[in-house]
């Protein structure tokens, strides 16, 4: 265990343990593996444990996701806590670390085009353009200010972001899916830091997160 806390005034309580995974993509950009536990006292949240990458430079979390897939085991406060079972599906997540990390390497070497970063983060954002000409906003994001939105995540991948400027980020789409995490996880707009961690890890930035994980791979691939 690295570290441990309580959110929503101790109604949920989480903590961090090292996995002992580590990658490092080109320009020395760290990336560990983590254990994200957690579990409520109000059962408005499941006992849930999720595989999750730590990038070093800018603190920035992203849960292991595989063809969309989240790796996230739920053991509802219903049923019995079943520790030798929860150990084997740990195991099958963590024994994906190096495949998710070849995808983000693949990321990494993947430039883009201006065009492309533009309708990255329109699409991460808010969804998918229609025939009108409109997107559609995903759910959680209907009253998130789009322009400021888009600008901030422009920003943080253009320079501003926390490793922006390592190669494996700079002109990539693994720079882009980084200003997506840094923006979720620092930058959104809450009322206040606690909230804005309580969406990233468990809520509508979680979800933010795992969308644009995979339109990061739809671009690479």
């Amino acid at each position: 265990m690295e570290t441990a806390g309580v959110l929503k005034g101790g109604r949920k309580v989480w903590a961090l343990a090292r996995t002992g995974k580590q990658a490092v993509l080109k320009g020395s950009d760290t990336v560990n593996g983590y254990l994200l536990f957690a579990t409520s006292c109000d059962g408005s949240l499941a006992t849930t444990v999720t595989p999750t990458t730590v990038r070093v430079v800018c603190n920035n979390t992203l849960a292991i996701a595989l063809d969309s897939t989240s790796n996230v085991i739920r053991v509802p406060h219903s049923t019995c806590f079943d520790a030798d079972a929860v150990k084997r599906q740990l195991g099958i997540a963590i024994g994906q670390w190096d495949d998710f990390m070849y995808r983000m390497k693949v990321l990494s070497e993947r430039k883009v085009k201006s065009k492309e970063v533009e309708a990255y983060i329109q699409r991460a954002l808010y969804g998918p353009i229609e025939s009108n000409g409109l997107a559609t906003a995903p759910a959680g994001t209907q009253s998130m200010p789009r322009a400021w939105a888009a600008r901030k995540v422009l920003a943080l991948y253009e320079g501003k972001g926390r490793g922006a400027e390592l190669a494996a980020a700079r002109g990539t789409t693994w720079g882009l899916l980084s200003a997506m995490t840094e923006f979720v996880d620092h930058e959104r707009r809450a009322r206040n830091r606690e909230y804005r961690l309580d969406s990233a890890w468990f809520g509508q930035g979680a979800a933010l997160k795992q969308r644009a994980l995979a339109h990061a791979l739809e671009l690479a691939a």
